[in-house]
């Protein structure tokens, strides 16, 4: 019932923290199923799923003629990789645990910690489901051709990044207005299959359709991967300096929004969700 609390040095707080992090993790991964492979399996086909719909499709209404000089399913994995690591981290951040929680009943528990598993939960799925994909499709297929790997991570790592930023923005909302978060949110992500540029070559764009969707950081960062991906692509109608800032800035207002909301949490809360 009582415990006494021994002074921690930092290191040893921090491997602490880390700890729980990682048990949040585990716990977030295996939500979906009891059995740990089954859990990362069942959140791994749907990336595989939704590279393989794109596929047929770009096949079976001829659009191969529009795509990069290159390999044509690396084109699509760039699109289809970045969309779904943005869109599962927002999903996940929004939706994590809040101050209200039962869960944060439990004396080291945190919102702080039920964001950060919620991102690495999603990015360890996200990395993963990459790797299984390119591994299968360069033994079983042909070849994986990639100008750049490094700078290409770097890009799933800036949508993931981005992602969470917007994600903790909503999470910050969510109490104070949980229907329109929720809207706003299915929005948002139904919205960013076709902004997010992932059907189209950013470089073909007349500027008038350029600007409907240079507002979006996902567009700049799926065309950035692209000119990483492949040698004879650069783009001139993306950047990567606005999802970088965009990030940060999101998520100095979702850190701000976070701390208000905890500080007013009330259990009643749960009754308006």
């Amino acid at each position: 019932m009582f415990e006494v609390r021994k002074p921690r040095s930092r290191l040893s707080s921090t491997v602490a923290t880390l700890e729980l992090i990682y048990h949040a993790s585990v716990r977030q991964i295996r939500k979906s199923h009891s059995n740990a492979f089954m859990a990362i399996l069942m959140n791994m086909l749907q990336t595989i799923i939704f590279v393989l719909a794109f596929y047929f499709m770009f096949q079976i209404l001829g659009m191969r003629s529009a795509q990069i000089r290159g390999d044509f399913l690396v084109y699509i994995m760039t699109g289809v990789f970045l969309y779904m690591t943005h869109v599962k981290t927002l999903g996940a951040v929004s939706g994590a645990e809040g101050p209200t929680s039962p869960m944060m009943q439990h004396a080291p528990m945190n919102p702080a910690i039920a964001i950060a598993a919620a991102m690495v939960s999603t990015l360890y799925i996200q990395i993963l489901s990459v790797v299984v994909i390119l591994f299968v499709y360069d033994v079983a297929f042909t070849p994986v051709e990639i100008h750049d790997p490094i700078a290409c991570l770097g890009m799933i790592l800036l949508a993931w990044f981005t992602g969470g930023a917007i994600g903790l923005v909503l999470l910050a909302m969510k109490p104070w207005a949980p229907t329109f978060v929720g809207i706003f949110s299915t929005i948002y992500q139904r919205a960013n299959m076709i902004a997010s540029g992932k059907m189209f070559v950013a470089n073909t764009l007349p500027g008038y359709m350029v600007a409907m969707f240079d507002w979006n950081p996902l567009f700049h960062i799926i065309d950035q991967s692209r000119g990483h991906a492949f040698v004879n692509y650069y783009p001139h109608n993306s950047n990567l300096e606005y999802p970088i800032w965009f990030g940060i800035a999101l998520t100095m207002i979702g850190m701000m929004g976070e701390f208000y909301t905890r500080k007013h949490a009330s259990a009643s809360w749960g009754a308006r969700r």
